[in-house]
């Protein structure tokens, strides 16, 4: 990557905020950041009017600090194929809208999956730094994953890989015949926690915090909660690691962040699930970047776009 000074504007966009800032390289540090709700069910021209409203404002702020804005790396949680066009309209309805010829009027913009800009982010600035390969899930609003080589992405054929929680399971029980279709994300995402916290406790959560709360607090049907949900995430990333062999394990993301009985039974429940001996004691990390990967990874990918350019002229 080019050592020289650049200046980007990362943006998040994720299902229950839009994270943005101005990221300064190649150091990699925030220098001014903001943060709004998404609210997506208001459709997707009003997102965007908030992006765009976000992007004029700290480009603006970037300039009176002697730093002009050279590029927009936007981070979204939808599918982003290789292009940079958007695959999917699961959160935030922008497939079939011009996102990065719109941003482009402010700096040169590029799109990225956003658990792929958290990714990378941790690959250039955080642990990620110690490993040729490593497996980075985010788990918040959403569960996804991406498996890291050299410092880049796998993207698959088509771009759409990381979708690792968001199938029904249909597993059905031995005892009663019960078939269940609940996705990964149904048990353990945030809104998972708090809407199956509910179902115990009406009206006590509004967000997964007020779960990991109570749980801390010895709630037992919290506790219940919290633990079913690391012990669900845990088995599927053991069974990732069973199959794409990586170094590590580094998660992200708010919940992904969090300690206590939530992270505890994910690690417990990832190291039953992993098959080979020789992978059992792999590290399980929590990202560096912590909640601002997202932010400085959609910036870092405006920045390495225009370096990878910059080296083939």
């Amino acid at each position: 990557m080019n050592a020289a000074p650049f200046t980007a504007l990362g943006i998040d966009v994720g299902g229950t905020k839009i994270a943005a800032g101005v990221v300064n390289f190649p150091e990699g540090s925030i220098r001014a950041q903001r943060v709004i709700p998404t609210a997506p069910a208001r459709g997707g021209e009003a997102v965007f009017n908030d992006v765009a409203k976000l992007a004029e404002e700290l480009a603006v702020e970037a300039n009176k600090a002697g730093r002009k804005v050279e590029g927009i790396g936007l981070a979204l949680c939808e599918l982003v194929d290789p292009a940079g066009r958007i695959l999917s309209s699961n959160c935030i309805r922008w497939q079939r809208e011009p996102i990065v010829e719109r941003l482009s009027g402010i700096a040169p913009a590029c799109l990225e999956a956003d658990v792929r800009a958290a990714a990378l982010a941790e690959a250039l600035f955080g642990l990620g730094r110690s490993f040729r390969i490593f497996l980075y899930v985010t788990v918040g609003t959403g569960i996804s994953s991406c498996l890291m080589i050299d410092g880049e992405a796998f993207l698959g054929a088509r771009g759409a890989t990381g979708t690792m929680a968001s199938s029904p399971t249909q597993s059905a029980c031995e005892q009663c015949g019960f078939v269940t279709l609940r996705t990964l994300e149904e048990i353990a995402s945030g809104p998972a926690l708090a809407a199956r916290f509910n179902q115990r406790r009406p009206g006590s959560a509004n967000c997964a915090e007020d779960v990991l709360a109570a749980a801390a607090s010895g709630d037992e049907h919290a506790l219940h909660v919290v633990r079913s949900a690391g012990e669900a995430l845990g088995s599927t990333v053991g069974l990732l690691v069973n199959v794409l062999d990586p170094e590590a394990v580094i998660i992200g993301g708010g919940l992904g962040l969090s300690d206590g009985p939530y992270r505890e039974s994910f690690v417990a429940s990832t190291r039953r699930h992993i098959w080979s001996e020789i992978h059992r004691d792999m590290p399980i990390l929590q990202a560096a970047t912590g909640q601002a990967a997202g932010v400085i990874g959609a910036a870092a990918a405006a920045w390495k776009k225009t370096t990878d350019r910059s080296l083939k002229t």
